[in-house]
């Protein structure tokens, strides 16, 4: 039997031991899709990747991606921390980008790298958004379990989708952030008949002044009681704050925390603009490489 690797990142995090957890699969051909549906469970991570050999002369690598519960079409860290592993472990040679083949569609990831020759930063472009239906403040604020009035009723209550939908959600203070407490049964039917699964919550006061947004993302259904970092979420983001106008008119450049109420501190670098109708949405952040291991061959 071959010798079956993984490898353990943290994706999001400035240091080892915060942002998203992800464990990366290789030789994913060698894998049922139940080994991988039970390896994800074990991982018990958000999410767990598995990479599938490479046999073109592009830098184009098929992947998938599981929670512990389901396959995702897309999901943000691991198509970071997935693209990291295939630069530093798989291709170990500087290259500019490298694109995912995922369920939803190809992903590029542009890697840049530090003076030490590192991989040092690595940016997605996510696909098209697309804007669905909107919901009531008050509906909201019972699924968080935060006054009404802390929802910024400037802006909609709006399904935002750049391959996994999300229920984007304004907040004026951080310390309603602070104080959300989501209710699972109410959130699954503040959401039937809607495509998104999760909800993303925003205000603009933060923990550091060098961060313009403070993000928490839930998606109980996916086993996901709170995410630390989630770069698909972030992408609708980026794609609401564009249409909303929420920061003024034209780009948008800035950095978000998410996970600081759960002791896993994420940063996420966010950028976009929209050209006639073509919107063009970034995510980037940094990854550490924490653990290799191998599976146990068990006879």
């Amino acid at each position: 039997m071959a010798e079956r690797v993984f490898h353990i990142v943290d994706v999001f995090a400035e240091e080892r031991y915060r942002g998203n957890q992800l464990a990366v699969f290789l030789d994913g051909h060698l894998y049922s899709d139940a080994e991988m549906r039970e390896l994800a469970q074990e991982m018990n991570f958000s999410e767990t990747t598995f990479i599938f050999p490479h046999d073109s002369v592009d830098s184009r690598w098929r992947v998938r991606i599981f929670t512990p519960a389901v396959e995702l079409p897309f999901a943000g860290h691991p198509t970071l921390g997935t693209a990291y592993i295939i630069a530093r472990e798989l291709m170990r040679t500087h290259i500019a980008e490298v694109t995912l083949d995922l369920n939803a569609g190809p992903i590029p990831v542009t890697i840049r790298y530090g003076a030490g020759g590192e991989v040092e930063r690595l940016t997605m472009r996510q696909l098209q958004p697309t804007f669905g239906a909107t919901l009531d403040a008050a509906v909201l604020a019972a699924v968080l379990g935060i006054p009404e009035s802390e929802i910024d009723t400037r802006y909609p209550i709006q399904e935002v989708s750049t391959g996994v939908p999300f229920l984007m959600v304004p907040i004026h203070r951080l310390a309603t952030m602070q104080h959300i407490r989501v209710d699972p049964a109410r959130l699954e039917t503040a959401l039937a008949g809607m495509t998104a699964s999760g909800v993303l919550v925003f205000c603009p006061e933060t923990y550091d002044p060098q961060h313009r947004l403070n993000v928490r993302v839930f998606v109980p259904e996916f086993s996901i009681t709170e995410d630390p970092a989630t770069g698909s979420a972030n992408g609708c983001l980026v794609a609401y704050l564009l249409q909303q106008g929420y920061l003024g008119a034209g780009p948008v450049d800035l950095q978000v925390e998410q996970g600081f109420e759960i002791g896993r501190n994420s940063i996420l670098y966010l950028g976009g603009e929209v050209t006639e109708g073509h919107f063009d949405i970034r995510v980037g952040g940094q990854v550490q490489h924490i653990a290799q291991g191998t599976l146990r061959d068990v006879e």
